[in-house]
């Protein structure tokens, strides 16, 4: 039998007047690691949570990587190129690479009897990726292009409450267009006027894209610029592995030549994804903070329950026992009170993680943090990683207490009281 073991069971069993004062600082220690632990959980469940939502959704409107005209002059209309272009084949045939597609994209006004709005109007193919949308329709679905121009056209409820617009209704959206002569000299401007019909209403919670997105048939957009069938706006490109993104979008910058240029959704969003690296740096902080009062908590309970027994310690070495075996009493003894405190917190973190993934139950104001509830990510990988580091960091903090144990002299601490 393992002595050490059982005297620790005995200690951790005992109900005598030395275990006054060390009992509630021991339950205060196994709280604070439960609450600790419990409260890093959520950490980093939310703040993941948080950063794959907005990913997702700026992603799943702009793929990413965009491949458009280079030019030095800022425009929202940028320069036509052809969709027949010779890296298309390689980047296909690139492991990381998930989805290829064109765009086209025209600003636009949108006039009711009572309300102006701008709007940008992005048209898309026949090889437009509906998942991201089809999971954020409120009302109807997209739309399906075959042979004849299509007039269906998608919307945000944003706009359809503002304008007062339902599924199925006319939208007329007024437009700014050039029109060049047959040597591409350009000859006036002049406003067009064009109908759409209003097939899907979407929500995602993102407002500065829901004020302004609005997805129709390229061939329009096409038309109204004059643009050949083969020109478009650019090429969207979705990857397999976001983690990738900087090194896939250097690989597709390098491949695709001279006149174009390839930018990540980062470089295109530049502020969005600053904000959220930012949340990496107060998570880890609540980490540190977190680990450091688990272990100061667990630290002052050993050395409460060593002062405690300093009678039994001296008793043991009269009779033998070497100060390692002492020490191993009250690591086994601190072992068992982490691991109690650690069952307990995974349970509490984790209950609460679940409660809030299936009911929404905390919400947030979405025109601030643009969704509407906080969201969770639970991962097996990274609670296994708090629970491996809470646990190593706490023993570490209890090595040092438990060395008091070889300072206690056998004649004193028979005599201590």
């Amino acid at each position: 039998m393992n002595i050490e073991r059982f005297i620790a069971k005995r200690i951790l069993s005992g109900s005598g007047d030395s275990d006054q004062l060390s009992r509630p600082i021991v339950r205060i220690s196994v709280l604070g690691i439960t609450l600790g632990l419990a409260v890093m959980i959520l950490s980093v469940a939310i703040v993941t949570g948080f950063q794959n939502e907005i990913k997702a959704k700026l992603i799943g409107f702009n793929s990413h990587i965009q491949v458009t005209y280079y030019d030095n002059n800022v425009s929202s209309e940028p320069k036509p190129i052809s969709k027949i272009q010779p890296f298309l084949k390689d980047l296909k045939r690139d492991p990381n690479i998930n989805h290829i597609e064109v765009y086209a994209i025209k600003n636009g006004i949108v006039k009711t009897q009572t309300d102006n709005e701008g709007i940008l109007l992005k048209g898309i193919s026949t090889d437009y990726d509906w998942t991201f949308l089809n999971k954020n329709f409120v009302q109807g679905k997209g739309f399906t292009l075959n042979d004849t121009v299509s007039k269906s056209i998608v919307i945000s409820k944003y706009l359809s409450d503002k304008l007062n617009l339902k599924l199925n209704d006319k939208m007329i959206i007024y437009f700014i267009v050039d029109r060049f002569d047959s040597l591409g000299t350009k000859l006036r401007t002049e406003t067009s006027a064009k109908d759409f019909y209003i097939s899907g209403i979407y929500e995602t919670g993102l407002e500065d894209v829901d004020k302004m997105l609005v997805l129709s048939d390229i061939r329009r957009i096409q038309k109204m610029n004059g643009w050949r069938e083969d020109q478009v706006a650019g090429f969207e490109i979705s990857i397999k592995d976001y983690r990738k993104i900087d090194d896939a979008g250097a690989d597709v910058d390098a491949v695709i030549g001279q006149g174009l240029v390839a930018q990540t959704i980062k470089q295109t969003n530049p502020t969005i994804f600053s904000w959220l690296d930012m949340m990496d740096i107060n998570a880890n902080i609540i980490l540190v903070l977190m680990v450091i009062v688990a272990a100061i908590n667990m630290m002052s309970a050993l050395l409460i329950l060593i002062l405690e027994r300093t009678n039994m310690i001296g008793i043991l070495k009269a009779m033998g026992a070497k100060n390692g075996s002492v020490q191993k009493i009250f690591l086994y003894n601190a072992i068992y009170l982490i691991g109690k405190g650690m069952l307990y917190g995974n349970i509490v973190g984790i209950s609460i993680a679940l409660i809030q993934q299936h009911f929404g139950l905390f919400t947030l104001d979405a025109k601030v943090y643009y969704i509407s509830q906080i969201p969770i990510n639970l991962n097996i990988l990274h609670i296994l990683f708090l629970n491996i580091g809470i646990f190593v960091c706490c023993f570490l903090m209890l090595i040092i207490p438990s060395f008091i144990v070889s300072k206690i002299t056998p004649v004193k601490a028979i005599r201590f009281s």
